[in-house]
C-alpha cells in the first residue's frame, strides 16, 4: 500500500498469540494469552486486548525490531478492508435517534466464533481476515460523535471491523457492554503498520 511520500506495509494477519506471548516473556506485556484447547499459539489471533495492552505491545515491538510500528488510522483500516467488507444494509429506521436500534437488529452478520488466522477473506494485496470476527484497534480517538482525532488522553477509540464500533480504552470484552457506539464486536485484536520514506 503506497500513500504520499511513504511506502506503507501492513501485517498480512493480526498479531498472533505466539507473537504476543514473546512480549509477555520479555516482561513488557502484562497479559499472557492462551490458544483454544488443542490450538497452536502461532495459528490464532491475539484477542481480549484493550488499548493499554495494545500500547504495551507497540512500545515493546518498536524497542526490539528494526522498524517503527503503529496502529493504522481508521481511514487506512477501512480503505484496505473495503474490498472484502459486505455492503452496508439500508437502515431499518430513518429517524437518526433510532440508529442504535438499526445497529442491534442488523448485527451478527459475521460469525462471532473466533477462528484461526487466515480463515477469512484475503484482499488482492494479501491482507487476510479484515472481514473476520476480530475487530482491530485503530489509533483514532472518537470525539463526541462528531469525528475523530488523535489526542494524548482519549476515553474511546474506533475499532475496525464489519461495522465501525467505538470501544472505551479499558475494555477487553465488548460483549459485556463495553461498546460506546454501535453493536458490540465479538473480539478485540490488533494489526500493525510500518512505513518507509520513498527515496529522493
Amino acid at each position: 500500500m503506497q500513500q504520499g511520500r511513504a511506502i506503507r506495509f501492513v501485517q498480512a494477519r493480526e498479531v498472533t498469540i505466539a507473537e504476543w506471548n514473546r512480549c509477555h516473556a520479555d516482561g513488557a506485556c502484562a497479559l499472557r494469552l492462551k490458544p483454544p484447547p488443542g490450538g497452536e499459539a502461532a495459528e490464532w489471533p491475539a484477542t481480549g486486548l484493550n488499548w493499554l495492552d495494545v500500547n504495551e505491545y507497540l512500545v515493546w515491538i518498536n524497542r526490539v525490531s528494526r522498524h517503527s510500528f503503529r496502529l493504522p488510522t481508521a481511514r487506512e483500516w477501512y480503505a484496505m478492508a473495503e474490498p472484502v467488507l459486505p455492503e452496508t444494509p439500508d437502515p431499518i429506521f430513518t429517524d437518526p435517534s433510532l440508529s442504535w436500534a438499526s445497529d442491534y437488529l442488523l448485527e451478527d452478520r459475521t460469525e462471532r466464533r473466533l477462528r484461526p488466522s487466515g480463515s477469512w477473506s484475503m484482499t488482492k494485496e494479501g491482507i487476510a481476515d479484515l472481514n473476520g470476527s476480530v475487530w482491530e484497534w485503530t489509533q483514532d480517538c472518537y470525539i463526541d460523535g462528531s469525528g475523530t482525532e488523535r489526542m494524548p488522553q482519549c476515553p474511546a477509540y474506533i475499532v475496525g471491523g464489519e461495522h465501525e464500533a467505538v470501544i472505551p480504552f479499558l475494555v477487553r470484552d465488548p460483549a459485556r457492554g463495553g461498546c460506546a457506539v454501535g453493536a458490540p464486536p465479538p473480539h478485540l485484536g490488533m494489526r500493525l503498520v510500518t512505513e518507509h520514506p520513498l527515496p529522493g
